[in-house]
């Protein structure tokens, strides 16, 4: 398999064709002013770090003024910054820093709903039906004799009803609006020139200020199907992927507004791209989110929905490359983010995660998990995924080999998943604990400036045993995950034939993914029993520690064939 163009060489090409960037959740990266909380001065100051591990670029999570309900996802406000994480001058602040570093840096959008308490829903809620005001969303009279009937049959994807009934002027109950998330999120109408025209100027402030892209949050969705119609399958779920056709996802209009979005970023020096967070299936569909008058970058999920098995994983990368060549994109490549299950846990347990977890996923027992071969596997996973053709994306953390958190108290849990779930979906929690940077407890390991701050006092709580896996703890370990991953990745910026280009696969056995790569650069992943590495091949890294040229089991190793 291979590109359907030569490309030019990798310092003439768009940094994002190659780019490894890390994603940052903020409130859950360093608290620099001890409440407890992760903010933009913590990022700051974590740069040298970042720069260490030898990331092109970050991806930082919502960082505007919110309540907080779905931890920044509901924007109040999409031109300053949070008051918790800081202000805007430490913005520009990092932007500048970052650059000097550097480091791009990514922020993201959430194009597809706001807060209830941005001043534009405010406005609609004492604005009469048909207004200018409500047209900005989606109001609709309900069904039924009184309009005491939601307006169709779709469901939110934290769980429940998608509609809320509002209350009118005088007392009585009114129209029903859309929120295909939380009820404190209603969704965009796409069809108002007032919602087209200010994401624009949104883009337009942001990128004024030296940010280098975007991340677009639920990129798929922003578009809804004329009329608003009922989902005529017998399965009305509305998770975001799905291989049902939905009202509400992936519609056709979306692209019409990432070509003007692609001209924004386009008349922007440096490369300025956008990455998309689209929930599509099959992957040819992808495929059209990034045309080249479209978006740079759409993250491939497949890898988050493939047990570790190699057939099943080499479909997939198979599937996303092809889909994507047709037109020229590169593949992104993710196996982990801020709404799954850790790969050490998935890839043990033999979990499917999805952009809505179940409650089996969330809540599989704990003591089933094997700690050693999930991390033996999340590494193995990690080396496979830097050497395929594309960027990558890491999510903080994954370079630590950090587990799921299970043990977070029910009175703990913040995602409103558990809220509209009835208690029955744990949500995403579990993967956005605190990072632990010491191996002492204070500061909550080290994720505070206030030493006085206990790991249960930090705003989600962190497990007793988190140290083990701190940053300090792996620095200076040459066998750990940390080391591991800043070797890695200081070999993929010295092979000029990684990132992205060509690769050929390699017949090396059914339970065995190999594939070769320019300048006789090899990956080799062990799925099954021990296998014995190619003659004469000198091994640049491996996941696992290889004795006698012999490849053990959930191992992964980059070779220089002979």
């Amino acid at each position: 398999m291979s590109q359907h163009a030569p490309l030019p060489p990798r310092n003439q090409r768009p940094w994002w064709r190659d780019a490894v960037t890390y994603q940052i959740y903020i409130r859950s990266f360093a608290d620099s002013n001890g409440d407890g909380k992760g903010d933009v001065e913590g990022i700051r100051t974590r740069l040298p770090y970042l720069k260490e591990l030898g990331v092109d670029a970050i991806w930082i999570t919502p960082w505007y003024p919110s309540p907080q309900i779905d931890h920044g996802y509901d924007v109040a406000d999409y031109m300053n910054i949070e008051p918790d994480y800081g202000t805007l001058a430490d913005a520009e602040r990092l932007i500048k820093e970052s650059h000097e570093q550097g480091i791009r840096l990514l922020v993201d959008i959430v194009p597809n709903h706001s807060s209830d308490r941005h001043v534009w829903f405010q406005a609609a809620l004492k604005a009469a039906p048909g207004s200018r005001e409500r047209s900005r969303y989606h109001f609709v009279d309900g069904k039924g004799q009184d309009g005491e009937l939601p307006p169709n049959n779709w469901t939110a994807v934290f769980g429940g009803p998608a509609w809320e009934r509002v209350v009118e002027a005088d007392g009585k109950p009114g129209q029903w609006y859309l929120h295909l998330f939380a009820v404190e999120q209603p969704d965009f109408n796409w069809d108002s020139k007032d919602v087209r025209d200010h994401f624009i100027e949104v883009l337009k402030f942001w990128l004024d200020r030296g940010v280098d892209g975007f991340r677009i949050d639920v990129a798929h969705g922003m578009v809804k199907a004329a009329g608003l119609p009922d989902i005529v399958q017998a399965d009305t779920d509305s998770e975001m992927l799905s291989a049902n056709t939905r009202p509400f996802w992936d519609q056709d209009g979306v692209h019409e507004i990432y070509r003007e979005w692609r001209r924004i970023l386009d008349s922007y020096p440096g490369d300025r791209m956008a990455v998309a967070e689209a929930w599509v299936s099959p992957a040819s569909r992808i495929a059209r989110y990034l045309r080249h008058d479209e978006l740079a970058n759409s993250f491939n999920f497949d890898f988050l929905s493939s047990p570790w098995e190699s057939e099943s994983l080499k479909r997939m990368i198979n599937r996303s490359m092809e889909a994507l060549e047709e037109v020229g994109a590169p593949s992104s490549w993710v196996f982990n983010n801020h709404d799954v299950v850790r790969s050490v846990d998935r890839f043990d347990l033999g979990l499917i995660a999805g952009a809505a977890n179940t409650t089996l996923e969330r809540q599989g027992d704990p003591f089933r998990l094997n700690l050693k071969r999930g991390t033996l596997r999340a590494r193995a996973g990690a080396l496979l995924m830097l050497a395929l053709p594309g960027g990558a994306y890491v999510y903080q953390g994954e370079e630590l080999a950090l587990p799921e958190a299970r043990d977070i108290p029910e009175d703990r849990l913040s995602d409103p998943r558990w809220a509209m779930s009835d208690h029955t979906d744990r949500g995403r929690d579990g993967c956005r604990v605190p990072l632990p940077w010491k191996t002492d407890a204070a500061g909550a390991f080290g994720f505070s400036s206030n030493p006085a701050l206990k790991p249960d006092q930090a705003w989600l709580p962190q497990g007793h045993n988190w140290g083990e896996r701190a940053v300090e703890a792996q620095l200076d370990d040459p066998s750990s995950t940390l080391t591991m991953y800043r070797r890695a990745l200081a070999i993929r910026h010295e092979e000029s034939g990684l990132g992205d280009g060509p690769m050929t696969w390699i017949n090396a056995g059914h339970h065995v993914l190999a594939f070769e790569r320019p300048g006789h650069f090899a990956c080799y992943v062990n799925f099954g029993d021990a296998i014995q590495l190619p003659p004469h091949s000198h091994i640049l890294i491996s996941s696992a520690p290889i004795h006698d040229s012999v490849l053990p089991t959930d191992t992964a190793v980059w070779l220089r064939l002979a």
